[in-house]
């Protein structure tokens, strides 16, 4: 890879990995518009890694209590809203998990085409627009039940189909169900850990099992860049997204959607 693809794909996977946006699709549509060659599946798992470090550098007061929280759970047999909280992340996954062992083989094939994500990021960014506007905006991520994991998980899943966004389906459950922008947001980034992680998993055993030569040089620039671009990426959303709203993301599928309708229709 030519190190100008490596950064500006690094920057993508960084920024978008949590904008309500789909980071995979722009994976998926930028080299193939621009005619770069594919990144391969090393890339994928260096820039996989680098917004797992940044997601588990922001949150790590967050995640060390939850941890502790949880552990406490299983000694004492009490559920606190964080031990409540941190096995809600782990009910959340499992729909997503299941689909993807069921069902990747399908996905890579049959839905990777610039015209399904042309469509799911329309659809997509037209639920998030009425779950902006119609939701309650009350609760805080703490107040979640056991429905409402399994809820924002199986919305988590459908973000297996390229061009979804797996924050924008999260956090459109979200606030379906009450949550604040915020509360939403922050609950879609922790439920990202567990599934970056069993994406970063596959993704390496399949690269284990080719025969592509790794380039670590170009790895090492692509992780740094993308956690960097994705820990500044997740402090501004949060900083200021009772200010924006979901409109501005909205808008950006939309014409996301109609530009690649536009171009391969």
């Amino acid at each position: 890879m030519e190190l100008m693809h490596i950064i500006w794909l690094s920057l993508i996977q960084g920024l978008t990995e949590f904008l309500p946006i789909s980071s995979s699709a722009h994976l998926i549509l930028v080299p193939s518009l621009l005619g770069w060659p594919d990144q391969g599946l090393a890339f994928d798992v260096a820039v996989h890694l680098g917004t797992l470090l940044a997601v588990l550098s922001y949150f790590r007061h967050d995640i060390v209590r939850l941890f502790l929280a949880w552990i406490d759970s299983l000694a004492r047999r009490q559920m606190t809203p964080e031990a409540r909280l941190a096995w809600g992340i782990v009910l959340g996954t499992i729909p997503a998990g299941l689909v993807g062992l069921g069902f990747k083989d399908l996905i890579e094939v049959y839905l990777r085409s610039p015209l399904v994500i042309a469509v799911t990021t329309i659809v997509f960014g037209l639920l998030l627009w009425v779950a902006d506007r119609r939701s309650r905006l009350v609760r805080d991520e703490y107040s979640l039940g056991w429905q409402d994991f399994l809820i924002i998980g199986a919305a988590q899943a459908m973000a297996l189909i390229p061009g979804t966004s797996r924050s924008g389906i999260t956090i459109t459950a979200g606030l379906l169900l009450g949550l604040t922008r915020t509360a939403a947001a922050r609950y879609s980034f922790l439920l990202s850990i567990p599934i970056i992680v069993l994406s970063g998993l596959s993704v390496t055993s399949d690269l284990l099992g080719s025969a592509t030569p790794v380039h670590w040089q170009t790895l090492f620039i692509a992780t740094v860049i993308a956690a960097a671009s994705a820990f500044v990426c997740i402090h501004y959303f949060l900083a200021f997204i009772n200010r924006l709203g979901m409109t501005p993301f909205v808008i950006y599928r939309l014409l996301l959607g109609v530009l690649l309708l536009w171009v391969f229709l």
